[in-house]
């Protein structure tokens, strides 16, 4: 069934909730962006709330608000109005070291370019997020190692990054993303970049990391048949989130 049709059955705009105890809660989260001559409204009263393990699709046409949720959900931008809890502390109201912390242990991030380093190897790009965070560089590189094993890159650890193929590449950004297993795994358009058979390898790859490892995952994509492959299907539109009934 397509998304068009699905859209079409019972859709309107509501308070989001899912079983179970929440992760996330929006509540009532607004972004607006002021430009030189008028205020942009980015998202309108977003209400959402999100449980461990889920997996979340986030649809829409482009500039209908779906990364700026997602750098919501990340503590990577506040919202001008509502907020943004995760497990019950509002992310707003941390201090930036906070949130830098809390992004570095709690949530793993994917991006449609993969943000590798070309002058490393596999191993020591997956392995800088713990670097970063203070960890000793045998654990790191050792962690790195397990890591790339899981995203079935365990015959491309020393190799640099240069010699990958982009699919490679791509799921050696998700390693690095699941290094210190966090609680929840972000990806916006993490197969836009990717060729149709590479993008089903890696939305595979993403509801594995899922089911195998307890992380939440919430994923921007325009992928219509990644989006309906995951359980919970969302959709922005001009910035109100609706959820597609199936």
């Amino acid at each position: 069934m397509s998304l068009q049709k699905l859209c079409a059955m019972n859709d309107s705009p509501v308070t989001i909730a899912s079983n179970g105890v929440p992760q996330y809660s929006l509540e009532q989260v607004w972004k607006r962006c002021e430009g030189p001559t008028e205020t942009v409204t980015i998202l309108q009263g977003v209400d959402l709330t999100v449980s461990a393990g889920e997996q979340i699709a986030i649809t829409g046409a482009s500039g209908s608000g779906k990364s700026t949720l997602l750098h919501l959900m990340g503590a990577l931008d506040t919202p001008s109005s509502g907020k943004v809890l995760f497990e019950g502390q509002d992310l707003a109201a941390m201090s930036a070291n906070e949130k830098a912390h809390w992004r570095n242990r709690r949530i793993g991030f994917v991006f449609q370019f993969h943000h590798l380093l070309p002058e490393f190897t596999t191993q020591e790009n997956v392995a800088m997020q713990a670097l970063i965070g203070g960890m000793s560089r045998a654990e790191a590189m050792a962690r790195a190692e397990v890591a790339l094993g899981k995203v079935g890159l365990h015959n491309r650890v020393s190799h640099r990054v240069t010699t990958l193929s982009g699919g490679e590449r791509q799921r050696a950004a998700i390693a690095r993303a699941i290094l210190l297993e966090p609680a929840v795994l972000l990806a916006d358009e993490p197969t836009g970049n990717l060729d149709q058979k590479t993008g089903e390898a890696i939305a595979e790859l993403l509801h594995h990391l899922n089911q195998t490892l307890a992380m939440t995952l919430v994923v921007v994509t325009h992928n219509l048949d990644m989006a309906l492959a995951m359980r919970r299907c969302l959709e922005l539109r001009t910035g109100v989130l609706y959820e597609k009934n199936r």
